[in-house]
């Protein structure tokens, strides 16, 4: 007895003592330097400066504009995935989402299917499309391949060029080069008067796509593009995978990517591999998750000399598609955390790959997506391309659009100098993928000012609060320490808070809020959930400031300033600290004139679907005999799928961009109008949307059909845990549960 009431003792003083350690202030301790200054004059540029006397240049830490630092916003849109007709209110959408730089691939396949005839019309008019872009003040970046990749049959490569077998493809191969010089003729024939040079919006143009080689080949690429014609500010290649001999110094700008999962693993298990790094703060820029199905990256590393160039990306992941084996179905979090990763991580450009989804053009010979009956990796979907992406493939808005949007305005606002601030990382880093107790953390500084980047959130994974948490950071001009008492960091919460940030002349020590933009002399902070704002100013800063109190506690969020001051050195500030809704919907035009959008009102109504076919025997589902994967079903397996004829209601209002929305479960859906297919969806947990507005001539009186196919219960595939349904004992499931219209998916712009 005694010994059991010893053991009772010595249990509760330890959890006594346990508890005391969890209330003491956890010092999270980092140390800056003064960043020694950017290196510049190695980088070989095009023409640099256009007509009107603005230049685009580049220093070792960002994008220049007229010899002043810039932080752009850059969206992948492909113009040959969206019918022309669209073109416009797509890229204003994209615009209001803060995007300055439109990337798209030229997908060789589609311009010249048939060897020797080109397609540069309608969807595939990439004059067009610069034009547009340019009318609408977006610079472009145009990603010229030959090779690109993108999910498109064969990379991109026509059917001919991969017929060539004697021919060493994305190699100096004479005979290969002779092929992709007339490539880029006819895109530099497209990109005629469209070029910065000439008072265009084309700033740079990229070679090929994550190639590993020999940098001969690139370099090939780029003396080829500049005989064509194409004289641009930026010459650009992917940084992954990494290459054992790099490129001459200053040659071609390599940008890099990271995304949150990925549909090329040839895992069933979520985050697989390495790809949780992504969700920590780190130095090296190389993700080795990114197209692994192709590339062979076995740890993180950067190509030698990669410090001597800005962290610039193309491809962080604004979603994620279901190939057939891997069916990605992001939560919007997912994205919003890596972006933030990738931000604290010392990016200075954020280029998104997809900003916008699109759907594959039909083909003159065959379909023109990836799959692996023509020796590409995966599966994918024959017409759809929406990649769950900020803007869907027909217009649609998604969650992260509006949480990017909010961090593009910050980027607007103190981009230019965040964009000079190297990353520091803290000194006590997560030892590997199972420590969720070491709070995730990173700062971007110049040795005097700058931000704290916090992410305690793990796509899949749930992340506990880190209490008591509190900062000191040891700059070269003493220490600073904040909050003034210590934090609890919320569950699964991702955000950044600023130190020593210059509001107009005053001085903020510190906040726990993030900052969102400015509108003159008014500065927007959005509260982060779970934390009270605190804002700390220096006095010495303001009239009068001294012996005033100057930090304000428990600071309540409204539309109205919380915080009006006079600084020494400006006129008076406000200090507006926004709801995480109302920062949501803050928009901040060019002019600087600050509003809030109405939320956005759509309506719904039911559709008629009279079942025409029962679905037939369910699908034995065949494996790939080299990946062991599963295959997508082909046509002739849709003979015993259930089929549904839609009727749409009479009298549909095109005008409010009506979406067909189906929601199901099964384990591949498609439509076809008239026999034709155009849409087709891999079940993912995620409704099924047709933009009606595309068939507006047709779908009225054509005959609209829906087919799907029943999921198995033991379907070798990967499903998202919210995903997966309750099959209740049964072998395979397949339901329809509704069929409606969703009407008024649209925004405004300026």
């Amino acid at each position: 007895m005694e010994s059991r009431f010893s053991m009772l003792l010595l249990a509760m003083a330890v959890a006594s003592q346990t508890f005391s350690l969890s209330l003491r202030a956890e010092l999270l301790t980092a140390t800056m330097q003064t960043p020694p200054p950017a290196g510049i004059g190695y980088f070989k540029l095009g023409t640099t400066r256009n007509p009107a006397g603005h230049e685009i240049g580049v220093n070792s830490r960002s994008l220049l504009f007229d010899g002043q630092p810039v932080f752009p916003v850059m969206g992948e849109f492909h113009y040959s995935r969206t019918p022309a007709g669209e073109w416009r209110e797509e890229l204003l959408k994209l615009q209001a989402g803060g995007v300055d730089i439109v990337a798209t691939y030229v997908f060789w396949i589609h311009h010249e299917e048939v060897e020797g005839q080109w397609d540069w019309t309608g969807q595939r008019d990439l004059k067009r499309f610069v034009q547009t872009c340019g009318e609408l003040g977006l610079k472009v970046v145009v990603r010229c391949g030959p090779w690109c990749h993108g999910e498109v049959r064969n990379g991109g490569f026509p059917d001919w060029v991969v017929a060539h077998k004697n021919w060493k493809l994305r190699s100096a191969d004479t005979n290969f080069l002779a092929a992709t010089k007339i490539l880029y003729g006819e895109i530099s024939k497209q990109l005629q008067g469209e070029t910065w040079k000439e008072g265009g919006p084309v700033i740079g143009i990229q070679v090929d796509n994550e190639f590993g080689g020999s940098p001969n080949y690139l370099m090939a690429l780029k003396r080829m593009a500049i005989e064509a014609g194409i004289d641009v500010p930026l010459y650009i290649k992917t940084g992954w995978p990494p290459m054992k001999t790099p490129v001459p110094l200053g040659e071609l700008l390599p940008l890099f990517g990271a995304y949150p999962d990925g549909f090329w693993s040839r895992s069933l298990q979520a985050m697989d591999g390495a790809t949780w790094e992504n969700f920590t703060f780190r130095i090296t820029r190389t993700d080795t998750g990114i197209g692994n199905d192709t590339l062979t990256m076995s740890q993180n590393g950067d190509t030698s000399g990669t410090e001597k160039y800005p962290h610039l990306t193309c491809e962080v992941g604004g979603g994620m598609p279901a190939s057939y084996h891997r069916r990605m179905n992001y939560d919007p979090r997912d994205v919003e955390a890596n972006v933030l990763t990738q931000l604290g991580g010392g990016s200075s450009l954020l280029g998104y790959y997809m900003y916008h989804g699109g759907q594959n053009p039909d083909g003159k010979l065959s379909t023109l997506q990836e799959s692996m009956a023509t020796g590409y990796p995966n599966d994918l979907p024959v017409k759809s391309y929406d990649f769950n992406a900020p803007l869907g493939e027909f217009g649609q808005f998604n969650p992260q659009y509006y949480w990017l949007r909010r961090l593009h305005l910050f980027l607007h606002s103190f981009g230019a100098v965040l964009a000079q601030m190297p990353v520091t990382l803290p000194d006590l880093r997560p030892k590997d993928k199972t420590d969720f107790n070491t709070l995730r953390w990173a700062v971007r500084s110049d040795g005097k000012s700058g931000y704290v980047f916090i992410n305690n959130y793990q796509r899949l994974q749930p992340l506990p609060e880190k209490i008591n948490a509190q900062f000191k950071l040891k700059l070269p001009g003493g220490e600073v320490v904040f909050p003034a008492k210590p934090v609890t960091i919320p569950a699964d919460a991702f955000f950044f808070w600023p130190f020593h940030l210059d509001l107009n002349g005053a001085i903020l020590n510190y906040a726990t809020a993030q900052p969102v933009g400015r509108a003159g002399n008014t500065f927007y902070f959005a509260k982060t959930p779970g934390v009270d704002a605190q804002f700390d100013f220096d006095s010495h800063t303001l009239i009068d400031g001294i012996g005033l109190s100057t930090s304000f506690d428990q600071v309540k969020t409204s539309r109205d300033a919380a915080i009006t001051l006079n600084p020494r050195s400006g006129r008076p500030i406000r200090i507006v600290l926004l709801s995480e809704a109302d920062s949501l919907e803050l928009q901040i035009s060019a002019a600087g004139q600050a509003a809030f959008e109405l939320p956005q009102k759509t309506s719904t109504l039911p559709v008629a679907a009279e079942l025409l076919q029962t679905a037939g025997p369910v699908r034995e589902i065949p494996l790939h005999m080299k990946s062991h994967l599963a295959l997508a079903p082909n046509d002739a397996d849709f003979t015993n799928a259930a089929i549904w004829k839609i009727k749409l209601p009479a009298g549909l209002d095109f005008n409010l961009h009506p979406l067909l929305r189906i929601h199901y479960v099964g384990d591949v859906a498609r439509l076809t109008l008239n026999g034709r297919l155009i849409a087709d969806n891999f079940y993912a947990g995620r409704e099924f949307d047709l933009g009606l507005n595309r068939y507006a001539t047709e779908v009225g009186s054509g005959d609209l059909r829906l087919e799907i196919l029943p999921l198995r219960q033991d379907a070798p595939i990967f499903l998202e845990p919210k995903a997966r349904p309750d099959f209740a004992g049964r072998d395979s499931l397949l339901k329809l549960q509704t069929v409606e219209i969703v009407n008024g998916c649209t925004v405004q712009a300026d």
